[in-house]
């Protein structure tokens, strides 16, 4: 049996142009192999590829290869700490760790390791910055207290015992939030997993609550749009007043539509990255195993009071917005189907008064062929009556007035027949 490399090399498989992205994709983002004690800092900033070119910058100040283009992770060692940059669709993210003892958790961060000029440049703005320290030794509760400046703690035991964890959801005078992890039996692969997953949750979050603001605006708005559209279909409910009262109602609703519209325009896909976010971190908080410190909220308690409300307000605001646009969409649809019935009728009544009008121009039109015929009839009468006249003046012996007599009924049907032809023949040719 050929080895698996081997495969590569054979002629006669033509892989598809897709196969192999698609297979490194499952190992995109790999965790660290972590050994306490160290210190994290982590931020998350919205720059895109601006992102990738300060990390490059960075590289080549130390001497060092920059990521190769495309690539959505990478990781270097720098002096005295290690560097891990993620590209993500919303935001790069840039985490660093800090290997060592430490006294006291959150004094003396990773980030003081880096330069500062490099540090204070970096490109976008900041959606995420938090410090996680994981220590080998449990403190007291007076440590753990003062390393969150007194506030009240969520904590849990994860992975099953192997870890404790905590944290106060708190920006601090830094302007950074706060994770400390105490290692009771973590595997390097475990604190990894542990580690990566609590900056997650804590990165998600915020991201997610980033369409808290928009939501209540759009909830604050949507709020108009209810009573408005009441009042409209109430319009459209009572008796048609004409085309002047349509054309008003259109043009409200057609603002009303317009207003709706935008609101869905503006916010849609920050509300659906909303909901994507907060199943990523509930995905989180499921994977960490975590089990009561009695007297502290877990995680998912602590983030089912606070985070869970936020998450709701977000999906309300946008079913609100979709189902007040399809009510919108509707009161469109019985508007025009009113106008359409209104157009409708007067069609109908068009068509009557054009049928009256066929109908008089038809009696009329039979009274002038019968005038028609009288008038031609007499002129070709007296013609006849002329030439009967000039008949008994060159000698024969006509009475004019009994040949004008005896030519009438047979000039007036002559005229009539030939006046009826020639309407048949001029009819014939329309109906062709």
């Amino acid at each position: 049996m050929p080895p698996a490399d081997a495969i590569a090399a054979m002629p006669t498989l033509v892989e598809h142009p897709l196969r192999r992205a698609l297979a490194d994709e499952m190992h995109a983002r790999p965790f660290e192999l972590l050994r306490p004690p160290l210190r994290i800092s982590h931020l998350a900033v919205t720059a895109g590829e601006d992102g990738r070119a300060h990390l490059e910058a960075l590289c080549l100040r130390h001497g060092l290869a920059a990521p190769e283009p495309g690539a959505i992770h990478f990781s270097v060692e720098l002096a005295g700490l290690r560097l891990r940059w993620e590209r993500h669709t919303e935001f790069s993210s840039f985490t660093l760790y800090r290997f060592g003892a430490f006294e006291a958790p959150f004094d003396g961060t990773a980030l003081d390791l880096l330069p500062e000029d490099w540090l204070a440049g970096l490109p976008g703005r900041v959606v995420v910055a938090a410090h996680l320290a994981l220590d080998g030794v449990r403190r007291s509760a007076e440590d753990l207290s003062a390393a969150f400046a007194g506030h009240s703690l969520i904590g849990a035991t994860l992975a099953g015992g192997a870890a404790e964890a905590f944290t106060d959801l708190h920006l601090h005078g830094d302007g950074f939030s706060r994770v400390l992890i105490y290692d009771q039996g973590l595997t390097p692969g475990q604190a990894g997993r542990l580690t990566q997953r609590l900056l997650e949750i804590e990165t998600y979050r915020v991201l997610t609550l980033l369409a808290l603001p928009l939501a209540r605006d759009a909830s604050a708005r949507l709020a108009g749009v209810g009573p408005d559209l009441a009042a409209i279909m109430a319009g459209l409910a009572e008796p048609d007043e004409g085309a002047t009262a349509d054309r008003e109602l259109l043009a409200r609703l057609t603002a009303l539509a317009a207003q709706v519209e935008q609101l869905a325009a503006a916010n849609s896909f920050r509300f659906s990255a909303a909901k994507a976010y907060g199943a990523l971190v509930w995905k989180r908080v499921e994977e960490l195993r975590e089990s009561r410190i009695a007297g502290m909220q877990t995680f998912s308690e602590a983030l089912g009071r606070r985070f869970a409300p936020a998450i709701n307000t977000i999906e309300h605001a946008a079913d609100r917005t979709e189902a007040l646009a399809q009510h919108v969409a509707r009161a469109g649809d019985l508007l025009r189907t009113r106008v359409d019935i209104a157009l409708e009728e007067k069609n109908r009544d068009l068509l009557k008064s054009m049928n009256r009008r066929a109908a008089l121009q038809l009696r009329l039109q039979e009274t002038v062929e019968g005038l028609s015929v009288v008038a031609i009839s007499y002129y070709l009468l007296g013609l006849l009556g002329y030439t009967a006249k000039g008949l008994k003046a060159a000698g024969l012996h006509l009475d004019s007035d009994l040949t004008v007599l005896v030519g009438l009924p047979v000039v007036a049907g002559m005229v009539a027949l030939g006046v009826r032809r020639l309407r048949k023949a001029i009819g014939g040719d329309e109906g062709h």
